[in-house]
């Protein structure tokens, strides 16, 4: 997996898992959701995310350094 996919599976997980939250624990969960679509947002722009450097670090490449890598 990519960092790329990676960084999209972890914004989902954590938007399905926020609305869950807001439903069945308390209705100040919505504020995760809005911390992640403006997370997103801002890396659209600056190209820093928080998650991606954690993946990184994790041993996840970006799509460019597998793309380089060619098939296995």
């Amino acid at each position: 997996m990519s960092i790329e996919k990676g960084v999209e599976a972890f914004a989902g997980l954590m938007v399905l898992l926020s609305v869950a939250l807001t439903q069945w624990v308390h209705p100040g969960f919505v504020w995760l959701t809005v911390f992640v679509g403006a997370n997103l947002f801002q890396q659209s722009f600056t190209g820093f995310c928080p998650a991606a450097s954690a993946m990184r670090k994790l041993g996840l490449r970006s799509e460019r350094e597998l793309a380089s890598e060619g098939p296995a």
